[in-house]
């Protein structure tokens, strides 16, 4: 039998009753002891409202403190939250609302009747956060203890091939993620972590456990906004930011001449591989990026470059976290180092399967518990991963693979071209050729852009076409979603 372990957010208002658990420019700061009185309240009136142990209860809302603490809340009674992204169309939500078996959804007053106009109200109970606070609260038993095994979340991955998978984590999962991380990135009494990531998506979810569990604020924003970032590293003593390519690219802009403060002390890059100019441009500037990998089914972060290793590697995603395996399959063997094949990865943060799909699980679950990612990469000669692409972004052209990261990594790195995305485009003799939408500053000599292509790139890999864009598709944590781009792709070849 596991053993349980005292609910994280009731042991640490004990440890540090006024430490500072979450900052934000939008309410005034709240403590570890405030936090746990108004998510054991909430929880109370959940229970009024007939929520019950093992419910499966969704979470409809942009990042606020009314969303934090209804995801407290929800763990003292035990049920199930399922996190829902708020950038979904109604039919997109009607989904995976049904297939998760929800039974009460909280968001916001202003989504309430959104929700409710889709939902059927037998089936699904919708309140809203404030409906929820005006109840009357229910004297009853409260969770004091937490149990590894139980399940405590289910988030949906991004369906960019068929239908999306409810990922289920435990709060174990949940618990080896923090642990892992603090074990590699270190804990610092003067860390503070900014949470611009949405926090119904696994990393910005990760980084509320983070904070109860090793008793750190975060500081909360409701999106990403360059100039409030930017501010809260140079202003509010933020130590820790996640982020992906495309926001570090537009920080640094914003940071032009200047330097982070001291204390600042890493920039966590994740949502696939980053260029080479970006990482240099970086190091220039003196900023501390580690590269990171991981998805939903890993609960946030599993290969992680160790601060060491940062300027050594760079370009590296770095190695499995301590209680994480890794290894990488070509042809059903383990690949050779630098040969390219698909990752898959093995710990206890790594999901034990998706919510009621069988056939994901079978396919998704290699013998002994390794999990295949679908993401491609290679080791080098000392076991570090780099990562390449998604196994479903690969470009067959001519029986040559072509990696869309690699080319987008060269096309970023050309004077004029601010962000690049590419994707397969059919043609009759080579099966498929690669083709690139790009958003550009002002001007572009697309003559100039080739030659850099062709000095670069083998001549497969140059893109045959290029699409200037105003914008490139992307979700709510700013990954690019080629998907979308292919569906551009083909409403401009039938136009």
């Amino acid at each position: 039998m596991t053993e349980k372990m005292p609910h994280w957010l009731d042991k640490q208002a004990d440890i540090t009753p006024d430490g500072l658990a979450i900052e934000s420019p939008f309410v005034p700061p709240v403590t570890f002891s405030i936090l746990r009185y108004r998510a054991q309240q909430f929880a109370k009136k959940l229970q009024f409202l007939g929520v019950r142990e093992g419910e499966h209860v969704a979470i409809h809302s942009k990042n606020s403190i009314e969303m934090i603490i209804a995801i407290h809340g929800l763990s003292y009674l035990g049920a199930v939250i399922v996190l829902l992204n708020t950038r979904l169309s109604k039919s997109e939500l009607a989904f995976q609302i049904e297939d998760a078996n929800v039974r009460h959804l909280v968001t916001t007053s202003e989504d309430q009747s959104y929700i409710e106009g889709f939902v059927e109200p037998d089936v699904v109970k919708v309140v809203s956060f404030t409906t929820v606070e005006k109840q009357p609260e229910i004297v009853g038993d409260l969770k004091i203890e937490m149990n590894p095994d139980d399940i405590f979340s289910i988030i949906y991955t991004s369906g960019t091939t068929g239908k999306p998978k409810g990922v289920v984590h435990t709060y174990g999962n949940h618990w080896s993620s923090a642990i892992a991380s603090a074990l590699n990135l270190g804990i610092d009494k003067q860390d503070k972590w900014l949470a611009t990531l949405p926090l119904f998506h696994v990393g910005g979810f990760s980084l509320l456990m983070k904070s109860v569990i090793y008793g750190m604020p975060i500081y909360l924003l409701e999106k990403f906004e360059v100039e409030s970032i930017h501010q809260a590293i140079m202003n509010k003593g933020v130590t820790i930011v996640s982020v992906v390519s495309v926001m570090l690219d537009r920080l640094m802009e914003e940071l032009a001449a200047k330097s982070y403060p001291a204390e600042f002390r890493c920039m966590l890059l994740g949502g696939g591989p980053a260029s080479a100019y970006l990482l240099e441009k970086a190091r220039q500037k003196r900023i501390p990026v580690f590269q990171t990998y991981g998805m939903t089914e890993t609960s946030s972060q599993i290969v992680t470059l160790s601060p060491n290793e940062a300027l050594r590697k760079i370009g590296s995603a770095g190695k499995a976290l301590f209680t994480a395996q890794m290894k990488v399959i070509n042809d059903k063997k383990e690949a050779n180092p630098l040969e390219i094949g698909e990752i898959f990865v093995k710990g206890p943060m790594v999901t034990k399967g998706y919510y009621q799909n069988e056939a994901a699980n079978k396919s998704a679950v290699l013998h002994q518990g390794w999990l295949a990612t679908g993401d491609l990469g290679y080791l080098d000669e000392e076991g570090f991963l780099y990562v390449v692409d998604r196994r479903k972004d690969l470009i067959i052209s001519g029986g040559e693979n072509v990696y869309p990261a690699e080319i987008e990594n060269v096309l970023v790195g050309i004077k004029g071209i601010k962000e690049a995305g590419v994707v397969g485009q059919e043609d009759p003799k080579w099966g498929k050729v690669p083709v690139a939408f790009i958003i550009v500053e002002d001007k572009l000599d697309l003559d100039l852009v080739k030659q850099q292509c062709r000095d670069e790139l083998a001549k497969y890999k140059i893109p045959r076409a290029f699409y200037i864009v105003d914008n490139l598709p992307r979700n709510a944590s700013n990954k690019l979603l080629r998907h979308q781009l292919v569906t551009r792709l083909e409403q401009n070849i039938k136009e």
